[in-house]
């Protein structure tokens, strides 16, 4: 396989995972976004980040978004930790893991960063039982 029709396969992968985890009007949102200036940016997570990392079969969805969840808690990337909370219900990981994930956080990262990935969890976990209602 010549390296083109690879960086070509690893972005379908990475665009059928990304929307498997984040859902088709987000991923739409981000390639249309700015797509002059961005976008060699959004081919490049497509193809590193999704494709060629979480497309690995080693971990589970599940895992790989429980890793996640943690790493952006812990650098206090709190943007992309709610997006990623978000996703749960696509990825298998529940509230609890959630909860259960931001207590390792503390203990290893420390108590400010899980003190702000809870804010976040419990702002999204608001928004998604309001829309529910």
């Amino acid at each position: 396989m010549s390296e083109e029709n690879s960086e070509k396969d690893l972005f379908q992968l990475g665009l059928k995972i990304r929307r498997e985890v984040l859902g088709d009007d987000y991923v739409d949102a981000a390639l249309a976004a700015g797509a002059d200036f961005n976008g060699d940016f959004q081919r490049y997570i497509t193809s590193s980040a999704w494709g060629a990392v979480w497309g690995r079969d080693t971990l589970s969805k599940r895992d790989r978004s429980l890793i996640t969840i943690c790493q952006l808690a812990a650098l206090g990337h709190h943007e992309e930790l709610a997006l990623h909370i978000r996703a749960i219900k696509n990825t298998g990981l529940s509230r609890e893991d959630v909860k259960e994930v931001l207590i390792q956080v503390a203990v290893y990262s420390g108590v400010p960063a899980a003190n702000s990935a809870y804010r976040v969890a419990n702002k999204v976990f608001k928004e998604i039982d309001d829309l529910a209602q």
